[in-house]
């Protein structure tokens, strides 16, 4: 059990954006019923984020809200009802407030840190290789020898999606800013492309769309006619809309959506898998140690802005 009263963390004043967050000092929350307290080790920095400070993010907090929703780091104190998982165990998972010293998180849908890892190298292990694995596999099916295209391939997601496609046996297209090429192809993929030369693809298997906005009918012109699939996990563009006369006689093809944390909650046996399937990857040596750039907390303004920009390569964590 923590014997700290207060800690400090970062809290979003209105929907203003990132830059509306704030460094301040809050009492230590208490885990209910089936959830678990977290002294955060570090804490992972995802577009979502971004979303939720603009008010964008469906379902998301009211502000002002305490920030982050990933971390990981060591459990110090469990709720009733608990079962596997313990004080002193190392985990990493989803819990509002996680741009914190402390968090609480549901305990059925925290992982293990690898043994040997340490909390920041761990980050990404549900949210990013768990929606790319999610979105490669058990919604897109992939099989060895088609062809995968990821947009937004530079980014913690994108490149997980890279590595895990090439495993697997798949042609790779990526896209990504000219200056962020060279991250992709380090990544495996085969060829690498700027986002509006998407619009001279077609015929491929699976597209994982995370931009939104003009690229999503990129994406949807770019997959193959009845048998593509199109994942869609993320509208960091903005929105974008099909209708249903688009899907009969523009655009057919088979498009879904993947958020990781609904598919803990509404089909728990499918995310279990996924996560028994990313211990396979690890053994494999394809999931490897995250090295994500760590900044203090009190930098998180800067960090989320430059996210927002575009101007950041790969995982972002922020170390309270």
């Amino acid at each position: 059990m923590s014997e700290r009263k207060t800690m400090r963390a970062l809290r979003q004043e209105s929907w203003d954006g990132p830059s509306d967050l704030r460094l301040v000092e809050v009492d230590v929350p208490s885990p209910g019923g089936g959830e678990v307290l977290v002294r955060v080790g570090a804490a992972g920095v995802n577009f979502a984020d971004v979303m939720q400070s603009r008010g964008v993010y469906d379902g998301g907090p009211a502000a002002p809200y305490l920030a982050g929703f990933e971390a990981a780091g060591e459990v110090v104190e469990v709720g009733d009802g608990v079962r596997g998982v313990g004080v002193g165990d190392l985990v990493v998972g989803a819990g509002s407030g996680a741009f914190a010293e402390f968090v609480v998180m549901p305990a059925a849908g925290v992982a293990p840190v690898p043994e040997g890892w340490r909390a920041e190298q761990a980050l990404g292990l549900v949210l990013n290789w768990g929606t790319a694995l999610a979105a490669l596999r058990a919604l897109g099916r992939l099989r060895s020898g088609e062809t995968v295209l990821v947009q937004a391939a530079a980014g913690g997601v994108g490149q997980a999606a890279v590595k895990i496609a090439k495993y697997y046996g798949a042609e790779v297209i990526g896209t990504a800013s000219e200056q962020k090429h060279d991250v992709v192809m380090a990544a495996g993929a085969d060829r690498v492309l700027e986002y509006g030369e998407v619009e001279g693809v077609r015929g491929v298997d699976l597209v994982l769309e995370s931009v939104g906005g003009d690229a999503f009918r990129r994406s949807l012109a770019a997959a193959r006619r009845v048998t593509g699939r199109v994942v869609v996990f993320g509208a960091a563009g903005g929105e974008a809309a099909i209708s249903n006369w688009e899907l009969v006689f523009k655009h057919q093809v088979q498009v879904m959506g993947l958020h990781i944390g609904s598919m803990a909650q509404e089909a728990p046996e499918v995310y279990a898998e996924v996560m028994r399937e990313l211990e396979t990857l690890r053994d494999a040596g394809v999931y490897l140690p995250g090295e994500p750039a760590v900044y203090d907390l009190s930098e998180g303004p800067t960090v989320l802005s430059e996210l927002a920009a575009g101007r950041t390569v790969g995982k972002l964590a922020l170390r309270p």
